[in-house]
């Protein structure tokens, strides 16, 4: 383990910490809000921090696996520890496990909430709430490595570790080039929307913070009844960039390069497109009360909303009938697509897993057979499946486990498991207690402290955090 260039890449991490309190400094300081010293103060003790850290520069600045996955693991911890301060030096969130949980679940992008009036807040707190969203969304580590790259190809690994998805690849040969591109496209998607919101005649404030919560597709709302208030021209804007915040960021890149016909060939993309139509018109024919048209609207919107995993409203789906309700439930573990802002197991590995079914039915009936798995025109390697097998099986043992330790809270059987199902998926709402209208406060600190887990584990992809606990890791070479 090559400590040295951790704790040099962590000062990076602790500065960029501290620039994120700047922008919601400003917002504070416009609002003439007195929230504005507890940024300020942060941003003092981070900058120290990573300037003293930042300063022991290593000898070896090659890192691998290992290295990579216990740099984006422990980055992600030391900025949610860090994001949790505004919010509990300022006394809106007077316990620091209620606040770390609030900003784990901003920074993972879930949206789950202990919160009981929102609105409470001041603009400084909601814009840094919304913001956590922003910021992870598209990955702290891939946004500094499209700044200030590392140490050459192996930034690969902190790529791999941080991107939500069975596999990563270059864009382009460079992958400074890559990161760059994609935060290219995403901040230029986040401030298309923001435009349209605008002309849907959304307040300015309001604008900034819903396209930041739909472009993380995290889900923190900024008002107590979420998208509810808007206008429906703003939900519809919405729905739309919460979808398309779902997609597979290689596709933009592919429509970009014009590659039209290979961005149309992806299986993902096809079948995300697909799954999301048919969900969504049964539910708007379930759920249709003589108006289809807004059954129609309200179906898109929380199907686009949890499939993507973002978790906005715009009514409360946990009085929908249990057929709707089951499908919310299922998409729920769908979740989006690989190289998306979304969480979720992701379509790609759906599909991987059916074509393996496939693929042992057809061996049962030939055994003679020698046939192998494609997608998108390409053979899956046996260490990719095998990869994605074990992340089921750890991703089921991990589920499990955390049912059980939640359920010492006594809540009803729907409530503990669409907890564990939200936060582990990075959701936000669930169903009956944790539905839209409800939130997380009723938690104890243990079952808080499980589902905080939660959240970090499925944004990275669980194994990144495993690791930190794995002793052979920090054997020193």
């Amino acid at each position: 383990m090559n400590y040295a260039i951790i704790f040099y890449t962590l000062g990076f991490v602790i500065d960029f910490s501290a620039a994120f309190m700047l922008p919601p400094f400003i917002v504070a300081l416009i609002y003439k809000e007195s929230d504005s010293k507890y940024f300020i103060l942060c941003f003092v003790i981070c900058a120290l921090m990573g300037l003293i850290l930042g300063r022991i520069k290593p000898k070896n600045k090659k890192f691998y696996a290992k290295e990579g996955y216990i740099m984006v693991a422990l980055s992600w911890i030391i900025i949610s520890l860090i994001g949790a301060l505004p919010f509990y030096m300022s006394g809106y969130i007077p316990s620091y496990i209620d606040a770390l949980f609030e900003t784990i679940s901003g920074f993972t992008t879930t949206g789950a909430t202990i919160l009981t009036d929102v609105e409470a807040l001041s603009h400084g707190m909601l814009f840094w709430r919304s913001f956590t969203h922003w910021i992870g969304g598209m990955g702290v580590l891939v946004f500094i490595l499209a700044i200030l790259p590392l140490a050459g190809g192996e930034n690969m690994y902190i790529m791999k570790a941080e991107s939500p998805g069975p596999s990563v690849g270059k864009l382009v040969p460079k992958l400074r080039k890559t990161a760059f591109y994609l935060y290219a496209i995403y901040f230029l998607m986040t401030f298309i929307e923001f435009i349209l919101l605008i002309i849907c005649k959304m307040p300015v404030f309001d604008a900034i913070c819903t396209a930041m919560g739909t472009a993380g597709t995290g889900g923190f709302g900024i008002k107590n009844n979420s998208i509810a208030g808007y206008t429906t021209q703003a939900q519809v804007v919405i729905t739309i960039f919460m979808f398309l915040f779902g997609i597979n960021f290689s596709f933009y890149f592919l429509i970009i390069m014009r590659k039209f016909k290979d961005a149309l060939k992806m299986t993902e993309v096809q079948c995300y497109f697909g799954i999301f139509a048919v969900v969504s018109l049964i539910i708007a024919l379930n759920t249709n009360n003589g108006n289809f048209v807004s059954s129609l609207h309200n179906a898109t919107f929380t199907v686009s909303s949890i499939m993507t995993t973002t978790g906005f409203s715009t009514v409360d789906f946990n009085n929908w009938s249990e057929l709707s309700r089951t499908l919310i439930v299922i998409i729920m573990f769908f979740g989006a697509c690989a190289g998306s802002t979304g969480g979720g197991i992701k379509i790609s590995r759906l599909i991987l897993y059916v074509k393996s079914i496939s693929k042992e039915l057809s061996s049962l009936v030939h055994p003679r057979s020698v046939k192998v798995i494609n997608y998108d025109g390409k053979t899956v390697e046996k260490n990719v499946l095998s990869s994605v097998n074990v992340f089921l099986i750890t991703y089921c043992l991990i589920f499990i486990l955390s049912l059980i330790i939640v359920s010492i809270d006594n809540f009803d059987l729907i409530t503990t498991f669409t907890a564990v199902a939200a936060t582990f998926n990075n959701i936000g709402p669930g169903l009956e207690l944790v539905g839209p209208s409800g939130n997380f406060a009723m938690f104890s600190p243990l079952s808080k402290i499980v589902l905080i887990f939660d959240m970090l584990a499925g944004r990275l992809e669980i194994f990144p955090l495993i690791l930190l606990f794995t002793p052979s890791v920090w054997k020193k070479q």
